[in-house]
């Protein structure tokens, strides 16, 4: 492994190479080997800059929540078509790495552990938080007039979460297609939309 080579941003670097392993191994494939193989440097590297594997694992975590976070200023309610909109966010949130980070979430109990201790709450970080992101789209949308003033967003949005997530959740197989992830949402949000 090579030594001594200067990294700029090591940690964007790191959580870039666990993402390319996370999407061609899996949450099984991901060690802290296979990430600083991946990263092109030493293993010692990772944990001069983390505590362990875990504290690792659950910074890449939070930087990609707030990746999701950052995403929210560009859902502008009121334009464009609202199926449309959740069809791409869903496609957007399922189709990068955040099915396998979802998997590893629930694989690995000291992950989830500390991800609570950063982020309390109920259900699984990064799966709960894209829920969040689109109840308050919804809810946006809704105040325009654009929902039924009786729709539940904050139960149609993870109903689609949970239905997105099916769609994507077979990593190894062909993803959805555009008209399946649309139809899906439109069939979610046939009697909330006016």
């Amino acid at each position: 492994m090579p030594t001594g080579i200067h990294l700029r941003d090591v940690r964007a670097q790191l959580f870039d190479a666990a993402e390319r392993v996370l999407l061609r191994e899996g949450p099984s494939g991901l060690t802290s080997r296979a990430v600083t193989t991946e990263a092109d440097c030493a293993k010692g590297v990772l944990h001069r800059h983390f505590e362990d594997f875990d504290a690792f694992l659950a910074a890449l975590v939070l930087d990609r929540i707030h990746r999701l976070e950052a995403r929210a200023d560009d859902l502008q309610a009121g334009t464009g078509d609202v199926v449309e909109t959740v069809a791409e966010l869903l496609t957007e949130v399922f189709s990068s790495v955040a099915v396998s980070i979802v998997a590893l979430i629930t694989f690995r109990d000291e992950l989830r552990h500390r991800l609570r201790a950063a982020r309390p709450g109920p259900g699984i970080p990064l799966a709960t938080d894209a829920a969040n992101l689109l109840a308050d789209y919804l809810a946006a949308e809704q105040k325009l007039g654009r929902l039924t003033p009786d729709a539940d967003v904050y139960t149609l949005a993870p109903t689609l979460i949970g239905a997105g997530h099916l769609l994507f959740a077979d990593r190894t197989g062909e993803p959805p297609s555009e008209e399946a992830v649309r139809q899906m949402a439109a069939t979610v949000l046939a009697g909330a939309l006016r």
